[in-house]
């Protein structure tokens, strides 16, 4: 499982190009992008991890305009997390990227080979009680 990991992250990575989006700023982003105005709390929980580690992945997708940080009406400690315009559409142009990843790394599957990947895969994903 660790070989195919490697190569599945090695393979996303020249998907998404030099200085493109790393796995886990993907992932931040495409959470933001389905649910805008979610908190940074929130945000960690979805992905799975401390909000402290957190922090580098939003100062990057920030720095990069990629998304903007608004207080939340009635309490200005919490801060929401909103895509800007360009974070739109950097999230379609990796996700255009990510897919064309999973069809080269499935291309030597057949159909009922890759369903029963995707089927097992969920049932390990499962296993993760964070849920």
């Amino acid at each position: 499982m660790k070989r195919a990991y490697v190569a599945i992250q090695k393979d996303f990575r020249v998907a998404l190009g030099e200085g493109g989006l790393s796995p886990r700023s993907f992932s931040a982003l495409s959470l933001v992008v389905a649910h805008p105005a979610t908190s940074q709390s929130d945000l960690a929980r979805m992905l799975g991890i401390e909000r402290s580690g957190l922090v580098a992945i939003i100062d990057e997708l920030e720095r990069r305009a990629f998304l903007s940080r608004t207080h939340v009406e009635g309490d200005r400690r919490v801060q929401a997390l909103m895509p800007t315009q360009a974070g739109e559409e950097a999230y379609r142009a990796a996700l255009a990227a990510v897919h064309a990843h999973e069809e080269r790394l499935l291309a030597d599957l057949t159909k009922s080979e890759k369903d029963t990947l995707l089927k097992l895969l969920r049932k390990i994903r499962k296993t993760d009680k964070e849920d």
